[in-house]
């Protein structure tokens, strides 16, 4: 099989890596792919939200199957594009992608299909958002309705937070057109966790319970960022919570997308909170996660190619995945300044002793080549990931790991699965 996926990432490097070990595949594309991703791929210089591009790629190369990565390409209907002439792909056509795509759109489908998450208003007018601050009690979130790259979610403390996060999102622009409007829920207190399930809109197969950390610093405190790290399995999430979550969100997700008429392929991610009450949504995902692909490949032991497949052409209840009994952490090396405005282009020393290292990936996510040195590129440039007999080995092996790797003005949270030790 020749496959292509379709993004530069630390989740697509996780993708390739994974992808290329299948039996199955004869060669691996990325597009445009990073570093990383080169180790195991072929990268072509195809932009992810180029779609006639990928999908004359696809078509000139004979592609079996494309695997989109981001976001924006799904949001574009890359998917659709790809289907209609007659190359298999995973991931949700546009019309399901809106599940992510509008934060008000998903507040719907939850609230049409009894599926457990905090009450919200959605507004389009900034005098009607901050006359409903006035009127509300206790600590608000604002969020960006669009995609906004994991950046667009504003927790508030104070009304006066909850005024000036209503400026930044409408007034300002500060997450573009994603904030031509905004969502304002009421705050919702616990741990968070994430649990993915792919699904060809008929079967659903949750993976392993992951917990991405968002908070730029330790403590879970500064703005919220794309990931600064993940592990999985995660503790937090018992048997009995996860069998609540596939029941009461991921079952009546899906179905309710189908009576929509946008049956949803792919993987659909639940953002949760695990509060008092039990499991909230917090938002909806039409992809991958990106940190917690990381740690979730690491663990799974069954090919992967079979299940995306799947996935896409439909007979998703004819597999089944084995995972791996260690635990897996993965902590991401970000540029200084991160999610705001950051400096780029610094050599990256100690990526080859780090991979020398048992259980240990280093995936690329904003990185690039120049006079055959890798350097930063991105916001979050790696996700160094381990492999451990359980949570604590894997996050003393992640670190060390991490301690071999250098750029200036690096920045990294030291804290990430320390809730799962605790636990």
């Amino acid at each position: 099989m020749r496959i292509l996926v379709v993004g530069s990432g630390g989740r697509e490097h996780a993708l390739v890596w994974k992808i290329a070990q299948s039996p199955l595949v004869t060669k691996v594309y990325a597009a445009p792919g990073n570093p990383g991703a080169a180790q195991h791929a072929e990268c072509v210089p195809i932009n992810a939200e180029d779609v006639p591009g990928i999908v004359q790629f696809a078509r000139e190369q004979k592609i079996d199957l494309a695997v989109i990565g981001p976001e924006n390409p799904l949001a574009a209907g890359v998917v659709d594009e790809l289907t209609s002439r007659g190359i298999a792909a995973f991931g949700p056509s546009k019309a399901a992608a809106e599940l992510e795509g509008s934060k008000a759109f998903a507040k719907e489908i939850m609230r049409k299909n009894g599926i457990p998450t905090a009450p919200s208003r959605s507004f389009k007018d900034e005098k009607a958002a901050h006359a409903y601050i006035n009127e509300s009690e206790g600590p608000l979130v604002v969020k960006a309705d669009g995609l906004a790259a994991g950046k667009g979610v504003i927790v508030c403390q104070t009304p006066a937070e909850a005024h000036e996060a209503v400026v930044r999102v409408m007034g300002d622009r500060e997450f573009g057109g994603a904030g031509e409007t905004l969502i304002i829920e009421e705050r919702l207190y616990g741990q968070e966790a994430s649990l993915l399930a792919f699904t060809d809109g008929k079967t659903i197969m949750p993976m392993e319970p992951a917990q991405d950390h968002k908070p730029v610093f330790d403590g879970d405190a500064g703005d919220n960022t794309g990931g600064m790290g993940a592990y999985s399995p995660a503790p937090i999430v018992t048997p009995a919570i996860r069998g609540d979550v596939e029941r009461r969100v991921l079952v009546p997700a899906i179905h309710g997308m189908n009576r929509e008429g946008r049956r949803f392929r792919g993987v659909l991610y639940a953002g949760l909170m695990i509060t008092r009450a039990g499991p909230m949504v917090l938002e909806f995902n039409a992809r991958f996660g990106d940190p917690e692909t990381q740690p979730l490949l690491m663990r799974m032991k069954s090919d992967i190619v079979p299940i995306l497949l799947a996935c896409a052409r439909g007979g998703l209840e004819k597999e089944a995945i084995e995972w791996r009994p260690e635990a897996a952490v993965c902590v991401v090396m970000a540029s200084g300044g991160y999610p705001r405005s950051y400096e780029k282009g610094f050599v990256i020393e100690g990526l080859e002793d780090a991979a020398k290292m048992e259980g240990v990936m280093v995936f690329h996510a904003g990185t690039r080549m120049s006079q055959n040195r890798v350097i930063s590129w991105g916001g979050r440039v790696l996700g160094v990931t381990a492999l451990g007999a359980g949570i604590a080995q894997a996050q003393k092996r992640a670190y060390e790991a991490v301690s071999k790797i250098n750029f200036s003005r690096c920045h990294y949270r030291r804290d990430i699965a320390s809730k799962a030790i605790q636990v």
